[in-house]
């Protein structure tokens, strides 16, 4: 019966953000979960993650999707659907940063962070949505940050999209819940990826952020793949509007 509540076979997951980090150990997982993948990604080219997910003997999908165009985000979910039959789950995990004290922070640099982080969040999920409600059924999977909850520092933009992306969640929940469709949040602590470079090697800055962690470590990319499966799955159906932390305790201290 467990085997069967987290199991997706037959499934059709689409994911932006899936060529390294965290995107690439999710979608992994959910391939090993038994689902087929389409990768939305600005850049084609860069296969390896196919690859990876075909080795484990499921179908892979690369589909061009440069989170700043709008014709190719309107694109994305109907070519998804038309290659592979549906899509039954959507992980939206494609984000940027932008770091300068607030008082500097460019206009362009707001613009762009809130086109990635937010308003192409919302495109694909009305763009999946629209599909998942009219066959009954589906799971949208968006990532949200500590930042959701906290102000953080030099990073305005972010902790302004990232707000959004939280509230985005639970409104699409309150209206898509009654239809079977899913729709919940994964919160991020302070994880080991490129996007944390800075803070990483920012000596002070990085004791400070290890010191708060109760798990005493930052985190790994693959501390995400139970919850993206669980949420993924049936495991979890009675499951709206939630925001799942996976942060090493880090809010609850």
């Amino acid at each position: 019966m467990l085997q069967d509540l987290f199991s997706l076979n037959g499934k059709v997951a689409a994911i932006t953000g899936a060529t390294r980090g965290i995107g690439r150990s999710m979608a992994l997982a959910l391939a090993e979960a038994g689902a087929d993948i389409a990768l939305l990604q600005r850049s084609p080219e860069q296969t390896g993650v196919k690859e990876e997910i075909e080795k484990l003997g499921r179908n892979c999908l690369i589909v061009s999707c440069n989170l700043e165009d709008k014709d190719q985000l309107n694109e994305a979910i109907p070519k998804v659907i038309a290659e592979l039959g549906t899509i039954d789950i959507l992980v939206n995990n494609g984000g940027i940063q932008r770091r300068s004290p607030a008082v500097d922070f460019s206009e362009a640099d707001w613009d762009d962070v809130m086109q990635v982080n937010l308003k192409a969040v919302w495109i694909l999920c009305q763009q999946a949505g629209r599909h998942m409600v009219e066959k009954g059924g589906g799971k949208i999977i968006n990532m949200a940050s500590l930042l959701s909850y906290q102000g953080g520092i030099t990073v305005p933009a972010y902790a302004s999209s990232k707000g959004a992306v939280a509230q985005l969640t639970k409104a699409l929940s309150n209206e898509w819940a009654k239809h079977r469709v899913n729709v919940n949040a994964i919160v991020p602590g302070y994880i080991a990826t490129d996007m944390n470079t800075a803070l990483i090697n920012d000596e002070i800055r990085s004791k400070q952020i290890l010191d708060r962690i109760p798990a005493e470590r930052w985190g790994d990319p693959a501390d995400f793949n139970g919850a993206v499966v669980y949420l993924a799955s049936n495991a979890s159906n009675y499951v709206h509007g939630h925001l799942l932390a996976v942060d090493g305790g880090w809010l609850g201290r």
